[in-house]
């Protein structure tokens, strides 16, 4: 989510959208730099480093399948970049423990860092710590409501509930829906679950969401979605923000009670998941669930390594398209977000073999 580019086929049209749009741009002299991410260095690095030293790489759990996949990357990825990256540290779900192992590899004299955030504003202690030590980080998965990081590698976690919700309000025309959520404390929860919950109320009033904040917790998941079926029967769907974590509880429950149908049959619950797991490709060829969103284990990996090689050596980046069919934009707190294509994955595609959960052994 392994040392080349992946292009995904569901992602080329949005490819080309951007693309067309950034040509006009660039007649208009709107955009200050288009075309590729060697385009949109802003900066070359004059009097900057040269790129060396080594390179601390900070998990934030290894529960997950998908962090376990993005962990087995990240030591692929480094070599493809010429980066030099220690041995990764997992910070166990505490966000405390992360700005700890944060302080641990900055006294270890690291040169650079690149840091998944479990909480969004926690995380700034760490980066300031790696700020007053001339030390930059990279951001993955989650972007930080404030401090300085040289670029945030993330897909657009609003598309992600967009894209749950325009699919299963295609497959239900009305009645209960529900979507597990994650941790609120972060960033991509509350932007998964807010664009979820605004897409239904818009496009598909006839849907009644239903809300379990689980925390990126799969005990949670389990047991607070055992209590809402046991008061809600009747419930057409489920979108769970991370699979990883919540594929596994949500399947067993719904087995427990005898609700799990495949799909087609009579009594299916439409489910729609997020991060592109190979189990999640299997219970789709199953027909236990029904899409995913593939959340880029490989690029992160990819790109964590390739902008905190080039921010060890004094490079800085521009918004606009680039040449790895994603795009650059300035968040609201003035942070760079290197956003990265996340396609649907249904029964349709769900054999694709450019798809980084097919390619997990």
């Amino acid at each position: 989510m392994a040392g080349r580019t992946v292009r995904y086929r569901n992602g080329r049209n949005t490819s080309r959208a951007i693309r067309a749009a950034a040509v006009a741009a660039c007649a208009t002299l709107v955009l200050a730099a288009c075309g590729s991410t060697k385009d949109n260095v802003a900066s070359k690095g004059d009097g900057g480093g040269d790129g060396s030293g080594k390179v601390g790489v900070i998990l934030p759990l290894l529960t997950s399948p998908f962090w376990q996949s993005y962990n087995d990357y990240v030591p692929k990825m480094a070599k493809t970049e010429d980066v030099d990256a220690l041995k990764t540290v997992n910070s166990n779900s505490d966000p405390s423990q992360q700005i700890t192992d944060i302080n641990n590899q900055l006294n270890q004299g690291v040169k650079g860092l690149v840091v998944a955030p479990l909480d969004s504003a926690a995380i700034s202690a760490g980066l300031d710590q790696a700020e007053r030590k001339g030390v930059p980080v990279v951001a993955v998965d989650v972007a930080p409501e404030k401090g300085k990081v040289a670029m945030v590698v993330r897909a657009n976690n609003v598309a992600y509930g967009e894209k749950a919700c325009e699919y299963l309000g295609k497959q239900i025309p009305s009645g209960k829906v529900v979507q597990i959520m994650g941790d609120l404390a972060s960033v991509n929860g509350r932007d998964r679950s807010e664009a979820f919950r605004a897409c239904v109320k818009e496009k598909f009033p006839k849907l009644k969401v239903l809300e379990i904040p689980a925390k990126w917790e799969s005990d949670t998941a389990a047991s607070k979605l055992d209590t809402l079926l046991n008061a809600n029967p009747d419930i057409k769907g489920i979108y769970m923000q991370a699979g990883g974590v919540y594929l596994a509880p949500t399947l067993q429950t719904l087995k427990s009670k005898g609700l799990l149908k495949k799909t087609g049959e009579k009594g299916h619950i439409t489910i729609v998941s997020n991060d592109g797991i190979p189990q999640e490709y299997d219970a789709i060829r199953k027909g236990q669930i029904d899409a995913t969103v593939s959340q880029p284990a490989d690029l992160y990996a990819k790109y964590g390594m390739y902008y905190i090689k080039a921010a060890m050596e004094g490079k800085t980046f521009k918004p606009g398209p680039t040449d790895h069919d994603s795009e650059i934009v300035k968040l609201p707190s003035g942070i760079l977000e290197d956003q990265l294509p996340a396609p649907l994955v249904t029964k349709e595609n769900v054999d694709d073999p450019e798809l980084w959960g097919n390619t997990v052994k």
